[in-house]
């Protein structure tokens, strides 16, 4: 039965369709997958971090970014669902956008993807061994010494190999051994976020809160932001705290329901997760205000860390699991992470965009193994790299990462506008679907992308770090695009067949009528 279905496979990637790569199908389900969305996006290492310089740039309009910024994240899920339908396959950018644009627009977008991974995880690593020695300071009564270890770049790069150490061999093994782990992990970090949440309203209630701050409709007023650069700021920083939820969709392969269940879940972990920022976000206003003093949410001193300078008021003796909610966050994360880019690579090996051992699937765990451990070494590799050249490794990669997303959710946004043309207006679902909400979210992720683009020219974009006069920021975002191109133009003279559209031809099936 093996040898049928790989060969049945076999032909169909002769033919130029999409094919089977054997993974483990069936084993992940709706609930499952929605868990390991959730994981990836982590909203306790997000919020932490994101709330402060948003409150510093529209005040009490916090709720209203949000829900601004959750839209062209909710408008491109629904494209990312429409291609699934017709198409599920673990490449997702890379199959999709091949075969709407043909080979050499889906490599760079299965590129964009790979890279905004990398990046990210090299990120999620550092953020857990930060948070890992803040909560062994908080654990040994405050000790500074502990704490300061984190900035040692010895330890912490060595620290940071650990963990993504841990995460790979956790990746490596089969899907259920990832649930397990994500389940214990997403669910710690939700009920203390939930916990701070109502521990606030109760301190409101008592008296006893910071700066009691009554909820008021005008927060979800996008308009009353006092300028258009914060409410592009603002639109920015949303790209970075919702992105994880396609997690769902590169699991396709190994989901109960390939064609309906991935785009349910990244749909109800957009959904889940803006429903929970909410929360929190009115919790810490309402609790906090925006007052640039004490833990007011304008305070510069607090803003790279919030949750720390809140937990004690708000937790009281309970703080220290907040410490621990954000580092099982950055944790659960960086193992999660490992899943998009280990199948994108997968799914660009199968296909012969990449080296054929790239499409090695572990006999075992039935999982991308040569390209899971691939992927781990790139993403040490680039912190090490980044922690010694950059002022704020952090600042800088999560700007980087911004740009590699817009990038290739705009270039997969576009590509279901564009593979279901021919019936735009069949039906209104069908204009709406497959039209109007991928083309919005496309374009507004396209401008974000123009104009972070520019405006990290500047020296002082980011952390301030500089080469050659040029911001960090742009130099990275330029150079990982550039050597995207590079090994492309490599691979096309190494591997045409792909590029000739031997392996993954460009189609435009009508709608509703499915591929096999």
């Amino acid at each position: 039965m093996t040898q049928e279905l790989n060969a049945s496979a076999a032909v169909d990637q002769q033919n130029g369709g999409i094919s089977k790569k054997g993974l483990s199908a069936g084993s992940v389900g709706l609930v499952g997958a929605v868990i390991i969305g959730i994981s990836c996006i982590a909203p306790a290492y997000t919020l932490t971090g994101a709330l402060g310089p948003t409150v510093a740039e529209v005040g009490l309009q916090l709720p209203a970014i949000f829900v601004a910024g959750f839209i062209p994240m909710l408008l491109v899920a629904l494209g990312y669902r429409e291609l699934n339908k017709a198409m599920p396959d673990s490449g997702t950018s890379f199959t999709w956008a091949t075969r709407a644009f043909g080979p050499w627009i889906g490599w760079m977008a299965g590129w964009g993807l790979i890279a905004a991974t990398v990046v990210v995880l090299s990120n999620l690593a550092g953020i857990a061994v930060d948070f890992f020695y803040l909560m062994l300071s908080q654990i040994f009564g405050n000790s500074a010494e502990i704490a300061g270890l984190a900035g040692n770049p010895f330890i912490n790069v060595g620290t940071c190999l650990v963990f993504i150490l841990i995460a790979t061999w956790i990746s490596y093994r089969d899907m259920q051994t990832t649930q397990k782990v994500q389940y214990w992990l997403v669910g710690f970090q939700l009920i203390v976020l939930v916990g701070f949440g109502i521990m606030a309203f109760v301190h409101i209630a008592n008296g006893s809160a910071f700066d009691p701050t009554p909820v008021s409709l005008s927060w979800f007023d996008p308009f009353a932001v006092t300028s258009f650069s914060a409410f592009a700021a603002g639109l920015s920083l949303s790209i970075f705290i919702f992105w994880g939820w396609d997690v769902t969709l590169t699991m396709s392969e190994e989901t109960k329901g390939s064609r309906s269940t991935p785009g349910r879940a990244a749909t109800l972990t957009v959904i889940i997760v803006m429903v929970l920022y909410l929360f929190v976000a009115i919790a810490a206003i309402s609790f906090a205000g925006v007052g640039g003093v004490g833990v007011g949410l304008g305070n510069p001193d607090i803003q790279g860390n919030v949750f720390f300078a809140l937990a004690g008021p708000a937790l009281g003796p309970f703080a220290v699991l907040m410490s621990i909610a954000v580092l099982s966050s950055s944790a659960a994360s960086l193992q999660s992470t490992f899943v998009s880019p280990a199948r994108t690579l997968l799914a660009m090996g199968h296909y012969g965009a990449l080296p054929p051992a790239y499409a090695k699937v572990s006999p075992r765990f039935f999982t991308p193994g040569y390209a899971t451990i691939a992927s781990a070494i790139v993403a040490a590799g680039f912190y090490t790299i980044m922690r010694f050249v950059s002022e704020d490794v952090l600042w800088d990669t999560i700007t980087t990462l911004g740009m590699m997303i817009c990038f290739y959710y705009g270039l997969t946004a576009f590509a279901c506008v564009w593979y279901f043309r021919r019936q735009w207006f069949a039906t209104v679902r069908n204009a709406f679907f497959t039209f109007v909400f991928p083309l919005v979210g496309g374009i507004i992720l396209t401008v974000l992308f123009c104009t972070t683009l520019i405006d990290s020219m500047d020296p002082n974009y980011g952390s301030g770090s500089e080469i050659f006069g040029l911001g960090l920021v742009f130099v990275l975002g330029m150079a990982i695009l550039l050597i995207g191109v590079v090994i492309m133009l490599v691979q096309s003279r190494v591997r045409p067949a792909f590029f000739r559209g031997e392996t993954l031809s460009l189609a435009a099936p009508r709608y509703g009528e499915h591929e096999e």
